[in-house]
């Protein structure tokens, strides 16, 4: 039985520059976001799955679709990702929230699981998969394509309550790791396991050609494991998007949420 309401938040919205549309782009005749909720559908320990997406009309096909699929979403603040998760919180009642960013379509159910019940079962408010114990490193597409966060609603609150920016649509999970601010952890993964230059994301064009390889080749019920033997049986795969690694870390440091925060 669940301890506590426990529920996975997916931000989406469709008025994406990179890649128009990119959660309804078909990856093997299905559109991206179902294939991430088919995979999100294995997890044990949460209780709800919401599409957290925007107020704007740019996102009322989303809401079509979601309404014809099933699926429970939650609508709010455009570009504040972190209002729009307290308000969804406030609305599902949910005390955990598992971060699993629309364009992740990789989450590993396992670590869903993993960081649904660590929460449950210690005071720890927020936990992230890194691949230092020391500095957090956004930029291993590897690790955060499989591993989500998981964010207790308790902090989330105060992060909301104490942040000075309007605008968190990127680097906003960078908030709960700020000195002081709350008590969190990483899950470790050997930084040497993986390669610097694979992405699992959906950002690009390029993104988007990996992803039909790899769901072609494995269907939608994967592991983390099971990608690694298939980057080592076809390495080829990772020049599909290792050109655009660089790209992905200016536009996220240009565009990355102020961190500063008002006095307590």
């Amino acid at each position: 039985m669940l301890t506590s309401n426990c529920d996975i938040f997916i931000p989406v919205r469709l008025n994406s520059s990179r890649l128009p549309q990119k959660h309804l782009q078909p990856i093997n005749g299905k559109p991206a976001l179902m294939c991430l909720i088919d995979r999100l559908r294995k997890c044990n320990e949460i209780r709800h799955i919401v599409v957290c997406t925007t107020n704007e009309k740019s996102d009322d096909p989303l809401i079509e679709f979601l309404d014809k699929e099933h699926v429970q979403y939650f609508r709010g603040n455009e570009k504040d990702i972190l209002q729009r998760f307290l308000d969804a919180a406030k609305s599902f009642s949910t005390e955990i929230i598992i971060d699993v960013e629309g364009d992740k379509i990789y989450t590993d159910p396992f670590y869903v699981d993993k960081i649904s019940n660590l929460l449950k079962t210690t005071d720890i408010d927020f936990v992230i998969g890194n691949d230092s114990p020391i500095k957090f490193n956004p930029s291993n597409h590897f690790i955060h394509g499989f591993v989500p966060a998981g964010i207790r609603k308790t902090v989330l609150d105060k992060v909301c309550k104490l942040k000075k920016t309007h605008n968190t649509e990127t680097g906003y999970r960078e908030f709960f790791l700020v000195p002081g601010m709350c008590k969190y952890q990483y899950l470790l993964f050997d930084r040497h396991e993986f390669s610097t230059d694979v992405r699992l994301t959906l950002d690009y064009k390029e993104d988007l050609d990996l992803a039909q390889r790899i769901f072609k080749e494995l269907g939608t019920d994967f592991a983390m494991s099971n990608v690694l033997q298939l980057f080592n049986k076809k390495p080829e795969l990772i020049s599909i998007t290792k050109q655009i690694v660089e790209k992905w870390e200016l536009n996220y440091e240009k565009h990355r949420a102020d961190l500063s925060l008002m006095s307590n």
